[in-house]
């Protein structure tokens, strides 16, 4: 009896240890992901998941570029489908398109077949709006298992994930937004932020977008620069 409770106990510890691996952005035991840059680079990388949403990725591009900043924006297929024209303004002004699949499941639950043809459809879609863009994936809610990074590198991905949470998808006062991330950024630092939602279009990120504008302001007064991921990544 002993025997059987210390293998069950084993059991549940396994399952815990891999569902935590599974969701946890900084985690490697799957696979490698791009997590940050270089640490003692003074870089911040600004990235966007669930877009494009309108009006506030409209708006956000308004912030960006009046501080002449670009960005890493992971799309979501079927809001590109939906609103085409905001993301040919995010190619125009030359911020850097990712892949955030065509409807937003969570990747763990998905089989190896599910998640190529959530990463694919979003990639044609992509290209059908802009054409060519980059080869960037981040899994929806960061979840993944060793099968969802298989696909995506057998794709010509490369998995993209982040080091510090801005916990701004659901609508809270921006002050509380740029206090998350002064919290936790350093020196090449990947920051997780929301323009849109994944359930519909119009999800509320006015606080997002103004959160965004401070943190330029304040950042870029400290001496860091602000960088696309394919900067980081060649830094």
């Amino acid at each position: 009896m002993l025997s059987y409770l210390a293998g069950a106990v084993g059991a549940a510890a396994a399952a815990s240890l891999a569902g935590y691996h599974s969701m946890a952005p900084q985690s490697q035991l799957y696979g490698p992901t791009f997590v940050h840059g270089d640490r003692r680079r003074k870089q911040l990388a600004l990235t966007y998941d669930d877009g494009p949403n309108d009006p506030h990725t409209l708006r956000l591009l308004e912030v960006l570029a009046r501080h002449n900043v670009r960005a890493t924006f992971f799309l979501i297929g079927r809001h590109v489908a939906e609103r085409p024209d905001i993301v040919r303004e995010l190619a125009r002004a030359g911020h850097v398109l990712g892949n955030h699949s065509q409807t937003h499941p969570n990747f763990i639950f998905l089989s190896g077949r599910q998640a190529r043809n959530q990463i694919e459809t979003c990639r044609h879609t992509i290209e059908d709006t802009v054409g060519e863009h980059s080869t960037l994936f981040r899994p929806p809610f960061g979840g993944r298992r060793p099968e969802t990074l298989r696909v995506a590198r057998a794709l010509g991905l490369a998995p993209v994930m982040w080091d510090v949470t801005a916990w701004d998808w659901k609508v809270v006062p921006a002050a509380k937004v740029e206090t998350a991330v002064a919290r936790q950024a350093r020196g090449g630092s990947v920051i997780l932020l929301h323009d849109g939602g994944h359930e519909q279009m119009g999800a509320d990120r006015a606080h997002t977008v103004a959160a965004t504008d401070h943190l330029l302001t304040k950042y870029k007064s400290e001496g860091y620069e602000f960088v696309t991921i394919p900067g980081m990544m060649r830094a």
